[in-house]
């Protein structure tokens, strides 16, 4: 199985935007929820937010509510992460996952598998 590779990460100052993007496997991409978490040094893998299959149910953190929108590109197998007005506190590695469950609205870390390897996201004041 191929996990997913995301791509997209930068250096951006804050207020700037990013958009990330994650290659997904069609066998994967066509059958799970999939979503976004990531991690800063020294703290946990947060979530981020997560999207069904349809593209039309999407649930975000509390941190990203307002500046972030997933969606998925169902054509080409691809996850999106449209980000807007970045902060500093949003310098983070930035992982793609497929969930392991029919959309239930999950965000913790085990309701997700099959990880990419990351793409670092900083973001400098």
């Amino acid at each position: 199985q191929v996990p997913p590779a995301e791509s997209g990460g930068g250096s951006v100052q804050a207020g700037g935007s990013l958009r990330l993007s994650c290659a997904v496997s069609f066998r994967i991409f066509g059958s799970f929820p999939m979503g976004w978490f990531r991690q800063a040094p020294g703290k946990e893998r947060e979530f981020v937010a997560a999207i069904d299959l349809s593209g039309r149910n999407t649930i975000y953190g509390d941190s990203v509510k307002g500046r972030f929108t997933i969606s998925r590109d169902n054509r080409r197998n691809t996850l999106l992460l449209q980000m807007n007005d970045l902060k500093p506190e949003d310098t983070a590695i930035y992982y793609c996952a497929k969930a392991i469950r029919a959309w239930n609205h999950a965000t913790e870390e085990a309701d997700f598998d099959s990880w990419g390897r990351g793409t670092q996201v900083t973001v400098s004041s």
